[in-house]
C-alpha cells in the first residue's frame, strides 16, 4: 500500500466522522495524519512497524492505526464508520462540491442516500428548499452530478497505465510468451482511459479465456467476447479491458491496429501508385510485419510515435518527412512551478531545491500562492521577502544550483494580477493562474484571461482551465484567442503536469507551436515525489508535437536567468516609488 493510498484512507475517515458530526478534536487528529503522511518523502510501507513514530512524527496511537492500515487494508474506526454509512452516502463524499456537512443535511433531512436519489431530488427542486443549500447550489450539485455521471468507468492515465502494465506482466507469466503488449489509449497516452487494451499471441485462444476469467480483480463479460478477444471490466474502477489475442507471427500488426485511432489508420495516403493500398489499414490486411518501423516504411512514410497516432494531421507531416524530433525527459533542465511550506506545499524550500539537485535537474523555479489565494497559505507582501532572502542565501550555498524566484499570482474577477507592481518587480517570474471564481462565460472568462496576459510582469499563464480531469470541468476559454494573446506579448504557457490537470489541453499544443508560443513542462508540485509527474506533461506535449527547442524548462540554468532578465528589462518600471519593504 503506498502513500497516497493510506493518506485517502485517514482522508475519508475525517469525513465519515464530520458527516456524523462526531468529535471535532478525532476529524482534526485525522486530518493531521492524513496531512503528515502526506509530506513524507519515502514508503511508509517500507518502514519496521515498531519504528513508525519515530520516522514518521506520529503519534504512538495514529501510528498504530497506519500500521493496522497496512497490514489489514483497513482499520477500526474506519470499519466502524464504513459499517454505519450506507455506500450510496459514501459515494457522495466524492461528488465536487459538497462537503460532509451538505451531505449530512441531504442524508438526514431528505433520506439521500445516492447520486441517483440525490439527482431525483435536485431535479424536484427538493434541495433548494434545504437550509443552506438554494437554487444555485442546486444547479452546482446537478452539474456536478451530471460530471461526475459521465467520468464513472474511467481512470486518469496514471492509474490506467499501472493497471495495464500489471495485467501485461501478469499475461506474460500465465501464458509464456513475451508477447503481451499493452496498446490502445493507454499506449497513445490519452490524459483519461475508458478502456485497457492488451494485445496477446497465443496459440491457445480458448486456455487464455480460461485464464482471463480467473484472474484476481477482472470480471468476464461473455456477451462482449469473442473466439479471439477476451472482454471485461476491472475491479473496483469498472474500467473496460479488452485482451486481443492473435497468432504470434500476427502480433506486430494487431498491436499496431490497436495502437492508432481510427483517423490515422484510414487517411487516404497520398500519391498512392496504382495497386498499391491506400491506407494503412489497407496495407496491414496485404502483409504482415515484425516490426512497426517497417510498416511505414513500406507506406513511405516517416516513423510515427504511437502518442501522435491520432489522424490529425501527422501522416501529412511523415508522408514530407516534417516529422519533429519530440521532446524526452532527459531534455528537461529545471522544473518551474513548485510550491514549498511557505504556501500550501509539504516541503521546505531547501528540501525542494536538493531533492531536484540531486536527481539531476540544474533548478527551480519556487511559485508559491499569492496573498489572495488565503485557502493555501498565499504570502503576504513581508513573507514574500523573508523568501526571496532565504532563495538568495540558498542559491549562494546550493551552487551552481539555482533558485528562481517565482510567484503563482492569482488572476483576480477583474483580470489583474495579485500584488501591486512594485512588489511584482521583485520576482524573478510570474505564472498568472485563475483559481476562483471558475464559473463564468466564456467570453468574461476569455476577456478576465486576456488582461492578465496583457500584463508586462505575467511571464506564464498557469494552468489555463483550471480544469481538475474526471472531477471538475476547466474554465470556458477561447483556446485560439488565449494563445494567439500569449504569442503577441511573449507569454509561456504552462503544460501544467499534475494528472488531474494536463493543462494546457495537448489538442492546443500544435496551435500554440505554429504560433511561436514557447511552452513549460510544470509539475505544480506541492511535494518531492510531485516532480515525477513531469513524465506526464512530456507524454501531453508529444501528443500534440511538442520539440525540446520550443520548450521553456530545456534551458540551461544561465539561459532561463537570462531570458527572464532580459523580459524584466522590457518592463517600464511601477509609476509609484517602491514602498518601504522593497525599497
Amino acid at each position: 500500500m503506498d502513500n497516497r493510498a493510506l493518506v485517502r484512507a485517514f482522508r475519508l475517515a475525517a469525513q465519515l466522522l464530520e458527516l456524523h458530526d462526531e468529535n471535532q478534536f478525532k476529524i482534526r487528529a485525522y486530518e493531521g495524519t492524513a496531512s503528515a503522511l502526506e509530506a513524507l518523502s519515502f514508503p511508509v510501507s517500507d518502514v519496521e512497524r515498531t519504528g513508525l513514530p519515530d520516522r514518521t512524527g506520529l503519534s504512538k496511537t495514529a501510528a498504530a492505526r497506519v500500521a493496522e492500515m497496512l497490514d489489514t487494508g483497513t482499520f477500526e474506526e474506519l470499519t466502524r464508520l464504513l459499517s454505519i454509512t450506507p455506500p450510496g452516502v459514501v459515494e457522495l463524499l466524492q461528488v465536487k462540491g459538497i462537503g460532509p456537512k451538505k451531505i449530512r443535511a441531504l442524508w438526514k433531512e431528505l433520506g439521500v442516500e445516492g447520486p441517483e436519489q440525490l439527482r431525483e431530488a435536485a431535479e424536484n427542486d427538493e434541495v433548494s428548499k434545504l437550509k443552506g443549500f438554494g437554487k444555485k447550489t442546486q444547479d452546482a450539485i446537478l452539474a456536478a452530478l451530471e460530471f461526475s455521471s459521465q467520468s464513472q468507468g474511467k481512470l486518469l492515465y496514471p492509474q490506467a497505465e499501472q493497471l495495464a502494465e500489471d495485467l501485461a506482466k501478469r499475461l506474460q507469466e500465465a501464458l509464456k510468451t513475451e508477447q503481451v503488449a499493452v496498446g490502445g489509449e493507454v499506449r497513445r497516452r490519452l490524459e483519461t482511459v475508458e478502456t485497457i487494451t492488451l494485445v496477446a499471441a497465443t496459440q491457445h485462444p480458448d486456455a487464455a479465456h480460461e485464464l482471463l476469467g480467473h484472474l484476481d480483480g477482472l470480471t468476464p463479460d461473455p456477451r462482449r467476447s469473442g473466439p479471439f478477444a477476451w472482454r471485461g471490466t476491472a475491479a473496483p474502477s469498472g474500467l473496460k479491458v479488452e485482451v486481443i489475442l492473435v497468432k504470434p507471427a500476427d502480433f506486430t500488426n494487431q498491436l499496431f491496429l490497436h495502437s492508432a485511432a481510427e483517423a490515422h489508420l484510414s487517411e487516404a495516403l497520398a500519391e498512392v501508385p496504382a495497386g498499391r493500398p491506400a491506407t494503412l489499414r489497407q496495407l496491414l490486411k496485404k502483409e504482415r510485419f515484425e516490426q512497426e518501423a517497417s510498416i511505414y516504411e513500406k507506406a513511405g512514410l516517416q516513423y510515427v510515435e504511437p502518442e501522435m497516432r491520432e489522424g490529425l494531421g501527422e501522416l501529412k507531416l511523415a508522408q514530407e518527412h516534417k516529422l519533429p524530433r519530440l521532446l524526452e525527459d532527459a531534455d528537461l533542465r529545471g522544473s518551474l512551478h513548485n510550491h514549498s511550506t511557505y504556501s500550501d506545499g509539504s516541503h521546505t524550500l531547501r528540501e525542494m531545491a536538493t531533492f531536484l539537485r540531486d536527481n539531476g535537474y540544474e533548478y527551480l523555479g519556487i511559485c508559491d500562492h499569492s496573498q489572495a489565494a488565503h485557502y493555501a497559505n498565499g504570502l503576504q507582501p513581508e513573507r514574500v521577502r523573508q523568501q526571496q532572502r532565504e532563495i538568495d542565501e540558498l542559491n549562494k550555498e546550493l551552487a551552481p544550483f539555482r533558485i528562481f524566484k517565482g510567484i503563482e499570482s492569482d488572476i483576480l474577477s477583474d483580470g489583474s494580477l495579485d500584488y501591486t507592481p512594485t512588489v511584482l518587480e521583485t520576482f524573478d517570474f510570474v505564472v498568472a493562474s485563475v483559481h476562483s471564481n471558475l464559473r463564468m462565460d466564456e467570453r468574461k472568462a476569455t476577456t478576465r484571461v486576456l488582461r492578465a496576459i496583457e500584463n508586462p510582469y505575467t511571464t506564464m499563464l498557469g494552468h489555463p482551465t483550471g480544469r481538475l480531469l474526471l472531477r471538475r470541468e476547466g474554465y470556458p476559454l477561447d483556446h485560439k484567442a488565449v494563445i494567439d494573446a500569449c504569442a503577441k506579448h511573449n507569454v509561456i504557457i504552462e503544460i501544467n503536469a499534475n494528472p488531474w490537470r494536463l493543462d494546457l489541453d495537448w489538442r492546443w499544443v500544435h496551435y500554440a507551436l505554429e504560433q511561436g508560443v514557447m511552452l513549460s513542462i510544470n509539475p505544480d508540485a506541492h511535494h518531492t515525489n510531485g516532480y515525477a509527474d513531469m513524465r506526464y506533461g512530456v507524454f501531453m506535449g508529444r501528443k500534440g508535437g511538442l520539440t525540446k527547442e520550443m520548450t521553456f524548462n530545456t534551458k540551461s540554468a544561465a539561459e532561463a536567468a537570462e531570458y527572464f532578465a532580459q523580459r524584466k528589462a522590457t518592463i517600464k518600471p511601477p509609476l509609484e516609488f517602491k514602498d518601504s519593504l522593497f525599497g
